[in-house]
């Protein structure tokens, strides 16, 4: 991500005894790439296509007199809410926008206008990097990693360190039109050279449920472990979601190897594994991923490889398919 622009903001405010001016600046960022891509399977080919990046990141910070820092971001993405129905920015090309506020006093506070991650979010990823997200739309009632609720105007606040190796952090997510509001915390310890474990817990309440679509109150748990030895990176993580709708309960494993051949090489394979309780749910949804990267002078060429089976948890035709990925992306 690399400074395009520079915007310099000022923003007046006056009193009946004095005047004062505060100076900021918003940087804009982005990146340079290029993407090819195609899907395979038995009744699922489609044409191979070509995309770029169309992502900018307009982001400031800055120190109040009392000590406090405060910073705003906002991403445009184009048609990123195409997706929301109703929505009133539906089709915009607007994405996640958050303001923080911290201090070593007191912490971090972020507040999430815009799709925020609770806690246990934060840490929710599947050791192979959630390969599910590449193929959740390929076919109805897909697999979905079911989490904790999240999204918009969401308070992720991450205390003070007070033991060397070990983040504490906590969200809260406003009621609404739901039943409740809904909570998470997750624990990250960094206390060991080479060794990151996470472990991160959230509910929600009165939220449609993961896979069963029905209202429903669910709890979910993340844990993850990673650790480096040389050039070699091991990860695994263990995924619960435990709805009141028995139907809508999940379990996701998946563990993950890589290895940096260089420091322009670097190789990683990766396995996920979502077993469903729902009533028509036949078989567990199965995905690989294998990935490569090549650095040299600012640019970076990846490719990878993936492969899901039993996408909507059965064996249906269809339900199985390939994936290959190319991109070019420029450091300037």
């Amino acid at each position: 991500m690399n400074n395009f622009k520079k915007i310099g903001l000022t923003a007046l405010a006056a009193s009946l005894v004095s005047t004062s001016v505060f100076a900021g600046e918003m940087a804009v960022t982005g990146k340079a790439k290029i993407n090819w891509e195609n899907y395979s399977g038995t009744a699922k080919d489609t044409t191979k296509s070509f995309s770029m990046g169309n992502q900018l990141t307009f982001s400031g910070s800055g120190e109040l007199d009392n000590g406090m820092n405060v910073s705003l971001s906002f991403v445009l993405d184009q048609n990123d809410d195409s997706s929301k129905a109703g929505a009133a920015n539906k089709g915009a090309p607007f994405d996640s926008h958050s303001v923080t506020i911290s201090s070593d006093a007191m912490g971090t506070l972020v507040f999430h206008g815009e799709g925020g991650d609770s806690a246990q979010n934060a840490v929710g990823d599947t050791a192979a990097g959630n390969i599910w997200d590449n193929f959740d739309k390929r076919v109805t009632g897909a697999a979905k990693l079911s989490e904790s609720s999240a999204g918009d105007n969401i308070m992720h606040y991450t205390l003070p360190s007070m033991v060397d190796g070990v983040a504490v952090s906590a969200s809260y997510t406003p009621a609404g039109g739901n039943d409740e509001s809904s909570a998470a915390y997750a624990l990250v310890y960094t206390g060991v050279e080479g060794l990151t474990l996470s472990y991160g817990q959230g509910s929600s309440d009165g939220q449609a449920a993961g896979s069963g679509g029905s209202t429903a109150n669910a709890d979910t748990t993340s844990m993850k472990a990673s650790y480096v030895y040389g050039s070699v990176t091991l990860a695994y993580s263990d995924h619960e979601h435990d709805s009141n709708t028995t139907t809508s309960d999940q379990d996701a494993t998946s563990w993950k190897v890589s290895y940096t051949v260089s420091d322009a090489i670097s190789v990683s394979y990766g396995s996920e594994e979502l077993d469903s309780n729902g009533a028509a749910d036949t078989s567990d949804a199965e995905y690989t991923k294998i990935s490569t990267s090549y650095t040299s002078g600012g640019m970076t060429v990846s490719a990878n490889y993936q492969e899901a089976e039993n996408m909507s948890y059965t064996t249906a035709v269809g339900e199985d398919e390939e994936y290959y990925g190319l991109s070019l992306s420029f450091a300037f």
